[in-house]
């Protein structure tokens, strides 16, 4: 089914807007679809993207390949610059917004004026563009305090953070757009993306790579709690291939609908701390007697996550082609040529 989308898309370039495009996923969906010769807009106000993930795309592709691109240097929460970004837009895949439970709880306001006003800019601006497919970033975070696992899309819990309350309103608009005005929605609840250009460095910085660049600099990494906490942990192109799927699919049946993206695989953070280690020994002797520190359970996080992706297969085609280990392999190689230097 991807390969069929790959080949189509190849033959038909079409115009795809990617918000948050200088982001860890936005940039690498933007090297995935200019390496197949579409045209894409981008749009970043860099408050968390990076200028290097762009550098980093264009060293990828070819000269050709990226004069496709075009940066638009904006802000979701102004409309003007999300109806500019939208204007030629054949697909939109919505990846802006400010991550990040602890954030959120720090700072609940800039949270809701990004995820949730930022959001109804981007759907405003689709529908009054006619576009053929808005494609949005949702997160497992909805599911909340519901304790059932796997997770399944149509039970969730109450919300642990505002960050949550932000990903849940937005499926609420979404679902709304999609019934009143006919803006053919998509939703994606990501469940811990992690692979190469995820930023280590913040207060914010997710678990996967702020302990390579522990690893790799011999420093302290820490559990929060008692490692005995476990994600459902996805490789990067196994969310790229969501994304592209979800964007292109023909089933009408599909839209309007919410997705869990993730391999459907649960690890311990004692687990993923091994897997990591054992990728970062070889390369670094240090690594190797390197123990965790444990310290108190995290604010607002949910004890365990493990996603059920059966109606991302059936509706989307979702095949999932990378483990943990999998995606760690190849996160590893990245961080270590990235990050042993500095």
């Amino acid at each position: 089914m991807y390969k069929k989308q790959l080949k189509e898309l190849q033959e038909k370039p079409a115009t795809w807007l990617i918000t948050g495009v200088a982001g860890f996923i936005g940039s690498n969906l933007l090297e995935t679809l200019l390496s197949l010769n579409q045209r894409v807009v981008g749009l970043d106000n860099f408050s968390t993207g990076h200028w290097y993930n762009l550098d980093e795309v264009a060293d990828s592709v070819t000269r050709e390949q990226w004069q496709n691109f075009r940066l638009i240097e904006g802000d979701i929460r102004h409309i003007e610059a999300c109806h500019e970004a939208c204007r030629d837009a054949d697909y939109v895949l919505h990846q802006a917004a400010l991550g990040s439970v602890p954030r959120s709880i720090e700072d609940p306001i800039n949270t809701n004026r990004n995820n949730i006003s930022g959001f109804l800019n981007m759907l405003v601006s689709a529908r009054d563009a006619g576009v053929r497919r808005f494609v949005y970033a949702a997160s497992s975070s909805t599911y909340g305090d519901h304790p059932g696992l796997p997770k399944v899309e149509d039970l969730i819990g109450k919300p642990l953070s505002p960050y949550a309350v932000t990903k849940v309103v937005n499926e609420l608009y979404a679902d709304v757009f999609f019934r009143t005005y006919q803006v053919p929605c998509i939703g994606l609840r990501y469940f811990n993306i992690f692979g190469k250009r995820q930023d280590p460095e913040g207060a914010y910085a997710a678990v996967i790579p702020k302990w390579f660049a522990a690893l790799l600099h011999n420093q302290p990494l820490y559990i929060n709690g008692d490692g005995e906490t476990s994600r459902d942990f996805c490789y990067i192109e196994n969310c790229v291939q969501a994304n592209i799927l979800a964007a292109t699919v023909d089933n009408q049946q599909a839209l309007g609908q919410v997705y869990n993206v993730a391999f459907g695989e649960r690890t311990s953070l004692n687990t993923l701390f091994a897997l990591i280690r054992d990728r970062v020994a070889p390369h670094f002797a240090e690594a190797e007697k390197a123990e965790p520190v444990y310290r108190d359970f995290r604010a607002g996080d949910v004890r365990h996550s493990l996603a059920d992706i059966t109606k991302a297969r059936q509706l989307l085609g979702y095949a999932p082609q990378y483990s943990v280990r999998q995606g760690l392999d190849l996160a590893a190689r990245w961080y270590i040529e990235h990050l042993a230097a500095n």
